[in-house]
Formats: structure tokens, sequence, C-alpha cells
């Protein structure tokens, strides 16, 4: 009996605190004037997001009637992406989730979501979400207010033209060795499409980012002079395990009694780390030599850091002029976050979806033929004629993109969100609003009955067929869809500094790679081309959240074979 009462009575003191949180919040969520969902859990919560997958039973509850199991449906982390808009649909474009630690709108209504983005002041980022993206240091990402407004001002130039030129042109380099390994392997094909694209999405950040060219088949792959780990490797770890620095601090995860996975991961923090100094020593030591080259993100840091240095020396306040090295690692690690894991995602989601779909590989390599006279020349001339490149972007990213969901919460005061009817809601201080982006991809109000196909040729204005004659291309305009509507980068004051880079690179490689090439499904014993397609379409759909952004959970289950155009 004694047993039973101690372990009896935490259980019931955490039922009854969970019992009067939501009670709680629930009278606070009435205020707001929107339906209500009750959950008793929240996917906000680090330790859920690390424990969820061990409670399939939890998600199978969705399947009660009468709408039992609708919070069900809300608790695992990127539930959007396999629900895409039917919840919204059920309930309407803003609902409010309760749950014991606060209440979060869900948002799919794209005016609401534009008020959101453009009024940075009034939604800010969640300080405890991000938290975990300060594992190296304070970074654009994570900082608010003049903080992100001084973060901003020094980072963002170094996303121009001539980063752009750099961009193209390391990136047609990298698609061409990293095409000529996948064709080698003739009939069999290759299984290591994502892992490939991340190592090529890598290299392009490290040369344009950070001033550093490597070889496809080298480079991050390789484990450098007095490491143990590669860059790749160390970047990989501490990229799927973000998570985990929201519960562990990374000073603790090198202590010896703590799991072998812990600690691993703490080396690759520890590898990472020495990696950035030894990048930012290069780039110092190039600089005191007047070394010239190419600005980048590093040397732009680097300007910055030695602007911190000297206000020091002169006795002026020099946090609001540039940054200390902690933040120069700090927004190294969250451009190696946005610039690199986000950008190979896409690549690899496409080139399975266009593998899966031949008539666009043939849509697209028509455009690319036209522009053949300039392709190998420079990227003012080619980019801008590769709209349609540019659309079998856009529209992975519409189904496929790497983030499902913006997380944002009401300042310190109450704030008025309005939908596309007009219909205002006041959100109490502090209210989570996460901003549903799958939703509002699939919303069939914005993209038609056809919403959850892959279908690039919807982004052209009178193009509703699948495969556009040639006299279309010369005359294509990209549709102007509603504000809120479409939002991979975010939106507003803080959309993505880096995301005419991450057009560029994709640009780059799906020309030089569909120029050349063209590329199928391995087919199994009996398959037939068309069960070879469904294949790789099921590939994609098994999708789910890692970390932070959607991965696909069996990439390596059917090959790519590539062949030589003749």
């Amino acid at each position: 009996m004694a047993i039973l009462l101690f372990l009896g009575t935490p259980i019931l003191a955490f039922v009854v605190w969970t019992a009067f949180s939501i009670f709680r919040n629930y009278q606070l969520a009435r205020r707001i004037g929107l339906p209500i969902v009750i959950s008793p859990v929240s996917t906000l919560n680090p330790f859920w997001i690390l424990l969820w997958r061990g409670f399939p039973a939890i998600l199978s509850l969705k399947h009660l009637p009468w709408g039992l199991g609708t919070w069900a449906r809300c608790t695992s982390m990127g539930w959007a992406f396999q629900d895409k808009h039917k919840l919204h649909a059920e309930i309407g474009p803003l609902f409010t989730l309760v749950t014991p630690a606060a209440n979060e709108v869900t948002v799919a209504d794209p005016e609401a979501a534009h008020v959101v983005l453009a009024r940075r002041k009034d939604y800010i980022k969640p300080a405890a979400m991000y938290e975990q993206l300060n594992v190296f240091g304070r970074n654009l990402n994570t900082v608010e207010g003049e903080e992100w407004q001084r973060h901003r001002r020094l980072t963002a130039p170094s996303f121009n033209e001539k980063t752009s030129s750099l961009v193209w042109e390391e990136a047609r380099r990298q698609a061409r060795d990293m095409a000529s390994s996948w064709s080698r392997q003739g009939p069999q094909g290759t299984t290591e499409v994502v892992a490939d694209t991340a190592t090529l999405a890598l290299h392009v950040l490290t040369c344009a980012g950070f001033g550093e060219s490597y070889p496809f088949n080298q480079g991050v792959r390789k484990v450098a002079t007095g490491h143990a780990m590669t860059y790749r490797d160390s970047l990989a770890l501490c990229l799927s395990n973000i998570i985990t620095f929201a519960i562990v601090p990374k000073r603790y995860l090198s202590l010896s009694f703590f799991p072998q996975k812990l600690r691993k991961l703490g080396q690759a923090v520890q590898e990472f780390q020495q990696y950035m100094e030894e990048m930012l020593a290069r780039e110092r030591d190039s600089g005191a030599k007047e070394t010239s080259g190419t600005p980048n993100l590093m040397s732009a840091l680097v300007r910055a850091s030695d602007e911190d240095a000297h206000a020091k020396d002169s006795g002026q306040h020099s946090s609001k002029l540039g940054l200390t090295d902690e933040e120069i690692f700090g927004n190294i690690f969250a451009y190696n976050l946005a610039g690199h894991e986000t950008t190979a995602n896409t690549v690899a989601y496409a080139l399975v979806l266009l593998a899966a779909h031949p008539q666009y590989q043939d849509w697209v390599r028509e455009e690319i033929m036209q522009v053949q006279d300039t392709l190998a020349g420079d990227y003012n001339s080619s980019f801008p004629r590769l709209q349609r490149c540019l659309a079998v972007m856009y529209e992975t990213l519409r189904l496929y993109g790497s983030i499902v969901f913006i997380p944002r919460a009401a300042s310190h005061e109450s704030q008025k969100l309005v939908n596309r009817k007009g219909d205002e809601f006041v959100l109490p201080p502090s209210t989570s609003v996460n901003l549903n982006v799958q939703a509002l991809h699939t919303d069939p109000k914005t993209w038609g009955p056809d919403s959850l196909s892959w279908r690039p040729s919807r982004w052209f204005t009178g193009s509703n067929r699948r495969t556009p004659s040639e006299k279309e291309t010369e005359s294509q305009t990209f549709i102007s869809v509603p504000k809120g509507s479409f939002i991979p980068w975010a939106d507003g004051p803080r959309v993505c500094p880096g995301q005419k880079f991450a057009q560029v690179e994709f640009v780059a490689v799906i020309a030089t790679l569909l120029g050349k090439y063209r590329v199928k499904p391995m087919l199994e014993t009996g398959q037939t081309e068309a069960d070879g397609r469904k294949s790789l379409l099921e590939m994609v759909d098994d999708s789910a959240i890692f970390a932070i952004t959607l991965q696909m959970n069996q990439p390596r289950k059917v090959a790519l074979v590539w062949e030589a155009l003749g």
C-alpha cells in the first residue's frame, strides 16, 4: 500500500495540475472567440518532441468518432504535413489549441498569416522555442528588437548579386561532379540522392558563404587534420539533435556518465566549434595579409567582429556596433541550418518528384534547351530565363517544404488578428501563434481542387495543361498568389535573407542535371514504369519531421537511375 501511495501521489498530482491548467487556459481561449481544440500535450514541449514517437496509441485516438479524437491529430511533431488542410476545412482557418502549458492559435488564413509576419514587433519569435539555436551563440534567427536589427544589418549585405554569381558557378560545378558520379552507377542507380545533395549544398555554402571550395567527393566528406570527425558529420549530428540542446546544455554533453549517444553529440559540438574557429582564424589571417577574394558571409562577419573589437579599444559601447566571436559562431551555425539542410532537402525532393513525373522533365528540359546558348555562361544571362526550374522549386516547397509551421507569439501586449473575411480577434499577451504552412500551401481556395497534386505548371498564368507549348515558354508569367498563401521563406521584415541564395543554387543544380541527363526509378523484378513512379511518390509522402525539418523516412528505398542524353 505504501508503494502504491508513493507511486500514485505524483501521478495524481500531475493529473490534477494538467486538469487545472487546461481549465485555466480554456477560460482564456473562450475570450478569443475561435474554435477550440483541447489537448493534454503540447507539440512545442521539447520533452514531448523527443518522446512522442514512443506513444503510438495516442496517435490512433484520432480515429475516434464525433470529434473526440481531434486533439490526437495535433499531437505529433509535424502533424500538419500529414493532415494538410483537412482539420482547418473541418473547424475553420483559425483555431485555438488549448494545452496545459499554453494556448496555441493555429493559423491557416492567408490574411492573418500575412499580418503576423508583417508585424514583427507585435508577433515575435518565442524565445523558448528558438533557444536551442543559440547552442554556439546568439544569431539572426534568435534575436529580437535592436539586436536583430544589428545582426541583420551586418549579415544581410553579404547576400548580394556577387554572391549569387558565385553560388551559380559553384552549384553548377558541384552538380556536374555529382551527376557524373551518379551516372557511373549504371542501371543499378543510386540510393544516395539525399546524402549527396546534402554534400553538394554544404559545399556551395562553404564556398560562397565561407570562401572555402572543395571537390564534390572530398571537402566536408574528409576528416581534416587535427579532427576526429568530418565537418559534414559533426554538423549533421548537431542539426539532427537540435531539440536535445533545449534539454541538455552543451557543456554537460561530454560527461562520462552520460549515454554514448549524448557523449557522441558532445564530441560533434566540440568538433564543429573547432571547425568554425579554424575558418575564422583563416579568414582573419587572409584579411591581415590583404589577400583579395570574393566577399562572403564569413568576411562580412569578421569585419563586424573587428568593428566590435575596435569599438572596445576606443571605449565605445560595442554591443550596438559589431559582433562578438560567439555571435559569429552562432550565425555560422544558423546559416548552416538555413542555407544547407533546407536547400538540400528541396533539391532531393524535387529530383525524386521529377523522376516520378517524366513529363515535367521534358517540360523543364524544353526551357533549358532554349537557354543552352547562355547556360554555360554567367549567372546574369542564365538564371532569369530558367523560370520553369524555379517553378519546380516553388511547387516542391509548396508540398514538401522543410518547414511545415512557423512559430510566433503575441508580444507582451494584447494583439489583434484579422482574417480574410475581416473578422477581428484579440489575442492575450504572449499567446503562441503557429502559422500552419502546410495548410496554407494546400488550401483549395487558393490552389484549386488539385491542391495536393505536384504540378509545377500551375505557377504560370493561363497554364493548366501538363506540358505547355514552346510558344508559351517565351511568354510565361508567374501567377500572383494572395499574401500569406506561400511562405516557405516566411515573409515581411524577417523574410529569410538567403532566399535568393537558395533559388539560384536550386535552379543551377536542376538546369545542370536535366540539361545532360534523364532520371527514372530503378524497377524491381516485375515492376512496370507506372509501379516505379508510384513507389517514388510513396517514398516522398512517407516523410516526417526530424529535429525541425521535413525529411523522407526511407530515402534509400528506391534507387534513381541517371542516363546521359544522346
